[in-house]
């Protein structure tokens, strides 16, 4: 018996991918591209210009879409106006930012910029696309959220949380959503080397120390992460409800 490709198939669906002008979200959705799909990249367009040729590159057609995802409401507004035009088949909320500070010294500033970005913009824009996906009876959510939705981090109190909140928030949508014919999950990834992650990588002691954990012997890349999105968009995680799948080369089995 060979297996059946279309269950990894993407093609005749459209995927708004959020942060996808570099590191994760842009592999991603080249990845989305590759399998089939047309994009909406969402964030500003300046900086999404280049995934936006890539994309039409492979032969599919993309949009951009212009919204400040450090606003909620507006990520709600822009989300809403999508869905009055566009068929949304799959959504990737993958844009995410950081802040390093001790717990003792965040910012109310600070705070309240990563749980908008990172969690709020990500409720609002799911709550205006994941309604007419529940309408038409199928659809997808694949939400991005961390090792630091297990752990708690050094120095970065405000991802930690909104990271813990993206995945429970996961399970949450998936329980009123997967009755409709909407599957919404989160992939975790491990230390992967972005923007991000870039303090880690350039302190030796903390680096070297990351990687003597990684069972696989080092940090992922975002390419690694490519494979987990086209499966959790497409038909082959039609029965996959409130998971939160890690890609983390074995650090959460150390």
């Amino acid at each position: 018996m060979t297996a059946d490709l279309r269950l990894f198939s993407l093609a005749g669906r459209t995927a708004l991918v959020t942060g996808a002008s570099r590191g994760i979200g842009r592999a991603i959705a080249l990845g989305l591209a590759a399998a089939g799909a047309d994009l909406l990249l969402a964030g500003r367009p300046a900086s999404h210009r280049d995934t936006a040729d890539a994309v039409a590159a492979l032969g599919r057609d993309c949009r951009l879409v212009d919204v400040d995802l450090a606003d909620p409401l507006a990520a709600r507004d822009a989300a809403a106006a999508v869905a009055r035009d566009t068929t949304v088949d799959v959504l990737v909320n993958n844009a995410g930012i950081i802040d390093r500070d001790e717990v003792l010294s965040v910012a109310p500033q600070d705070w309240a910029r990563v749980l908008d970005v990172n969690l709020s913009s990500l409720f609002f824009l799911s709550q205006q696309l994941a309604a007419p996906m529940a309408a038409r009876g199928h659809g997808k959510v694949v939400n991005v959220a961390s090792l630091l939705s297990f752990q708690g981090g050094v120095r970065v109190a405000a991802y930690t949380a909104s990271k813990h909140a993206v995945a429970g928030l996961t399970r949450a949508m998936a329980n009123e959503l997967a009755p409709h014919g909407v599957q919404v999950n989160a992939i975790a990834p491990g230390y992967i080397a972005t923007d991000n992650t870039r303090a880690l990588r350039d302190d030796p002691d903390r680096c070297r120390a990351i990687t003597e954990r990684i069972p696989a012997g080092r940090w992922g890349t975002p390419e690694d992460l490519v494979g987990t999105a086209v499966f959790l968009a497409a038909p082959a995680s039609d029965y996959v409800n409130g998971h939160v799948l890690v890609v983390d080369g074995g650090w959460m089995a150390r």
